[in-house]
Parts: structure tokens; sequence; C-alpha cells
């Protein structure tokens, strides 16, 4: 008892010190600054090898110039632009319609309490997931503009292939978080597959589904408004237009119109998103 008392009472050896990390783990961390430092010199070096600061330099000078040839803005050009404005909320609204559509059973599939195999059928819904997410939305317009040719059509198939991905990822995250023991409750009493997922999963992630679409589609709205830079239609085709005759009063008035859209949408999807939650 008394050895014990003993070395209770004496100081804690190296070994019995509580440290944040180990020596191995802050070895680590200091080699990955080291190769992230590494890696942003080399960037630098690639962006610079090409750079021209003596535009660099000029271009404060230059956009003042720009801006004072856009002021004031071309208000009579306004009228022009409500059809065109239109076609981009068409062109957002029906390619979130078609986006969803398609996105909740890749969803399901890509869920792991929910496809129908792991091994076979996930990867495959994954892989759907990460391809509409690794190309832009402008992109997808390029080349379906080329498929199906200039029009809202291109617009609207680029918009919903954009958002399966942006959707179905964020669905089947929401999925695999349902609470298990409602989906056991459903089970006990005998519900098929269906069953099972129409009382136990939906109702659990409809919250988060609505919430996701209407995110995506104010997304949408933004990305829309530039697919006519590519002949998809909206009203970055007017865009184009002015850009291309030199039009900078038009071209301020256009983003004066792009911008508040984008921000009724906001308000919008932000209101009926603290309605539904």
């Amino acid at each position: 008892m008394k050895s014990t008392s003993a070395n209770a009472g004496a100081p804690a050896s190296h070994a019995d010190v509580w440290t944040f990390r180990t020596p191995r783990a802050r070895l680590a961390l200091w080699f990955g600054w080291l190769a992230l430092v590494a890696l942003f010199v080399y960037c630098w070096r690639v962006m610079n090898a090409d750079t021209m600061w003596v535009f660099v330099a000029d271009a404060p000078r230059q956009a003042a110039d720009l801006g004072s040839r856009m002021w004031p803005p071309s208000l009579t050009y306004l009228p022009e632009l409500l059809a065109p404005l239109w076609d981009t909320l068409n062109i957002a609204t029906l390619g979130t319609v078609g986006g969803v559509i398609m996105a909740v059973p890749v969803a399901f599939l890509a869920a792991r309490n929910t496809t129908p195999s792991r091994l076979w059928v996930r990867p495959v819904a994954l892989w759907v997931i990460v391809t509409s997410r690794s190309i832009n939305s402008l992109i997808w317009a390029l080349l379906l503009v080329a498929v199906l040719g200039p029009g809202l059509l291109a617009g609207v198939v680029a918009i919903a292939l954009r958002s399966i991905g942006f959707v179905g990822k964020l669905l089947y995250e929401a999925i695999e978080e349902t609470d298990a023991r409602q989906i056991e409750a459903i089970s006990a009493t005998g519900a098929s597959v269906a069953q099972r997922l129409d009382y136990a999963i939906v109702p659990q992630v409809m919250p988060a589904f609505w919430a996701i679409a209407l995110f995506r589609w104010d997304i949408n709205i933004r990305e829309s408004t530039i697919l006519g830079l590519v002949g998809a239609g909206g009203i970055g085709l007017k865009l184009q237009a002015s850009i291309n005759v030199l039009a900078w009063p038009q071209v301020a008035t256009i983003l004066l119109v792009i911008l508040a859209t984008v921000l009724v949408s906001e308000w919008v999807s932000a209101r009926v998103r603290q309605a539904i939650m």
C-alpha cells in the first residue's frame, strides 16, 4: 500500500504526458503542409507562364472605361427582355422538374438501404450521379446544341442532366440517414418492400426532397441565364448579341435584369423552404 501511494504521488513519466497529436501524426501534418505549399508554388508558376502583367496592371483602367460605357443602362431595351426572361424561367423550371424526376429513382438505387444490389446496381447509380455532376451545364448545353440544334429544348435537357447529379447525391444521402427503427417497425408488420418505402422511408425524406428540389431550382435560374451564350435559348442570347455589337448600355440592362431575377428566385426559394422545414 505504501508503494502504491508513493507511486501515486510521483510525477508522471514522459510516456504518460498527453499530447494532441503523436509524433508520427505531427510529421505527416508537416509533410502535408509542405506538399500544399509546393503545389501552390508550382501552380503559381504555371499561371504566370502565360500571364501578361502589362494587361493585368491596366485592368483597373479598362474596367472603369467599360463601366462608364455601360452607364446609364438602356431602360428602353427592357421590354425586349421580357420574352427571353420568360424563356429562361421555363428552361430552369422544366429542367429542374425533369432532373428531379430522373434523379429520384437514381437516388433510391444508390442508397445502401434501398438499392436492390450493392455490388452491381449501386455502382451504376453512383456512376450516373458522378457523371452528371462532373460536366457543367454550359458544356451539356454546348453538346446538346450540336445534337438537338439551338433552342430552348437543348437548354431544358442540359439543365435536367446537370440536376440529376446534384439532386441524386443529396437525396440518396438523405435516404441513408433515415431512422432504421421506423423501417424495422414497418417490416415487423409483414409489409412488402414497396410498403416499407411508402410508409417508412418516403415520409422521412420528403422535407429534404422538397428543400433539395427548390435549392436546385434556385441554382438553375442562375445557370440558365448564360446557356444562351452557346445557343441554348433564354436571356443569354440577348446578352451575347448585345456584347457582339458592343451595345454596353443594353448589356448593363440585361445584367440588372439577371440580378433582379436571381434575387427574387432566392427569396422565393428561401420562403418556401422555410415553410416546408
